[in-house]
């Protein structure tokens, strides 16, 4: 009978956990049980029998595949779609992240010399299709830059080079033991795998963790809800688009204000509420709440100077010395209203130390932007230290894994009076080209360099043609204004990722340059004309 075939042989197996495992284990037991039409008794029992026969062996061949072995490839990632390599002999580096750290080292090993034999595949894999030079992103609410210069796409910025990308969000990092001890192994020795979200399954000799980190959104209750981050191109988009609604909605006939609250008095809060300050002018209110006594407390004097005399002649209001506790809808009956406005709570720093608890300070918003708080992205099978990043060595090697690299926001380097680095733009591409170099020197069995930072200065935007630039050559002299507005553009257009990019990069601000200042002298003859 076909049917007790396909009885035995199909609905069984498909109905038990690990069915995809033992179905041809099921399916050779079903060719013996098929056999033509006979009478029922002894064979009914017999065929019961070896129907419990099969369940017990499927369920023995489901516990082996969930756990019974301890092979570093477990039954469940043959089914898992390998990444193929276009060379087995060649070293495999896999680069997680496409940020300042990632892409930049990927370049950096693109550009230096290698031997044949030893020049390695190196595959990038990033969430996003862009790439974001995220110290410009104010310009994009300014109306400076547009996404294609300041976003790129991987596949542009790589087409020249023979870095391949892979859009994926990582899910796990199985590293191998075998090497964790034995920094002269063959490069094409395995160093472990990474599997990906797609259920791509990647295969490496050398690893570079720089994932980066994300906007902590719940420190306090409601800033998930009613808060946006500023961090990604996702982020800016979206913060464009809240301001064009609410500008629709209040720059009517009525004329109604903003009010946007800005969390963080950083380099983040201070050059987004300067940039927001400027674009609403006298038709908003922004107000910047710190914990901290001071903006900027970590810039340099000329750079903090200047950030508060702009933010003055913008009316920007700092709340400086207070923690936000609870941000709460102010109007939770009015489901049918789409921008609502919202209450954030406040109380004073100093009062965590005090039993009493003072009263709170209410100030209500529009709009409110988060820029404090962040939690590095870095994968469970590594050591993490106090502020959740990757431990690693001199070298920028993850620690107890030579095989492994790990810089940006991911890793917790220190300098070389020992104290953790800041998680900048800056770091993050001095640690790339290290990195670079120390892939190319343990792949070529050659020393490896311990990393040194190098501070070269601090640059912020103030919105359209200011800012503030202060070298580390010199100190006692900060550049603002125009000037200082014209230095960080160029420095930026210096840094961007490819010299293709950075030459249509710079032909576009310069023909925006130009159209600007004949905006500028048209407007003022026509004005002279008027007056006389």
């Amino acid at each position: 009978m076909a049917l007790g075939c396909a009885a035995l042989g199909s609905s069984p197996c498909a109905s038990l956990p690990g069915a995809s495992h033992s179905f041809a284990v099921g399916s050779k037991f079903c060719s013996r049980l098929c056999f033509s039409a006979r009478p029922r008794g002894r064979l009914q029992r017999w065929e019961n029998s070896s129907r419990r026969l099969l369940f017990a062996r499927i369920r023995a061949l489901s516990s082996q595949s969930a756990g019974g072995s301890d092979d570093r490839s477990t039954t469940s990632e043959k089914f898992l779609n390998p990444y193929v390599w276009s060379d087995r002999k060649s070293p495999r580096i896999c680069i997680l992240g496409g940020g300042f750290g990632g892409l930049y080292t990927a370049l950096r090993l693109d550009s230096l010399v290698w031997t044949p034999e030893k020049r390695p595949q190196i595959l990038l894999v990033d969430q996003s299709e862009r790439f974001v030079f995220k110290p410009m992103l104010y310009e994009l609410l300014s109306k400076e830059v547009d996404v294609w210069e300041v976003a790129p796409l991987f596949a542009d910025l790589l087409a020249s080079t023979t870095i391949r990308f892979l859009k994926d969000n990582v899910k796990s990092v199985s590293p191998f033991d075998a090497v964790a001890d034995d920094n002269k192994s063959s490069a094409s020795s395995i160093g472990g795998k990474v599997y990906l979200e797609s259920g791509i399954q990647v295969e490496y000799d050398w690893l570079v963790l720089a994932l980066g980190a994300e906007t902590k959104m719940d420190m306090v209750p409601g800033a998930l809800e009613h808060a946006l981050p500023f961090s990604t191109l996702e982020d800016a988009l979206r913060l464009e688009k809240r301001l064009e609604e609410l500008e629709r909605e209040r720059f009517g006939p009525k004329q109604l204000p903003i009010d946007v609250a800005v969390v963080g008095s950083g380099y983040c809060g201070i050059e987004l509420s300067a940039t927001v300050a400027e674009r609403l002018g006298e038709r908003g209110r922004v107000q910047v709440i710190d914990v901290n006594s001071e903006i900027c407390p970590s810039a340099p004097t000329g750079n903090r100077e200047k950030a508060s005399e702009v933010l003055s002649s913008r009316n920007v209001k700092l709340e400086l010395g207070y923690f936000v506790t609870n941000i709460a809808l102010k109007d939770s009956n009015e489901p049918e209203k789409k921008n609502k406005r919202v209450v954030l709570e406040l109380k004073p720093a100093n009062s965590r130390n005090t039993r009493k608890a003072p009263p709170s300070t209410f100030l209500e918003a529009d709009l409110v932007l988060w820029t404090v708080g962040g939690r590095a992205l870095v994968p469970k099978a590594f050591p993490t230290n106090g502020r959740g990043q990757t431990d690693t060595d001199e070298t920028l090697r993850v620690k107890g894994h030579p095989r492994i690299f790990a810089i940006g926001d991911s890793a917790g380097n220190k300098d070389s009076s020992g104290r953790l680095l800041q998680t900048t733009a800056q770091v993050a591409l001095q640690q790339a080209d290290y990195a670079g170099w120390n892939l190319w020197a343990a792949i070529n069995n050659r020393p490896l360099l311990p990393f040194r930072y190098q501070h070269l200065g601090e640059m912020m935007t103030l919105g359209r043609y200011n800012g503030a630039v202060t070298p580390s050559f010199f100190e006692d002299i900060t550049l603002d204004g125009v000037l200082g507005h014209t230095a960080r553009k160029l420095a930026y257009l210096y840094r961007l990722p490819t010299n293709e990019h950075r030459l249509k990069v710079g032909v576009s601000w310069l023909a925006k340059s130009a159209v600007d200042a004949f905006s500028y002298v048209q407007g003022t003859v026509l004005s002279l004309a008027q007056k006389s």
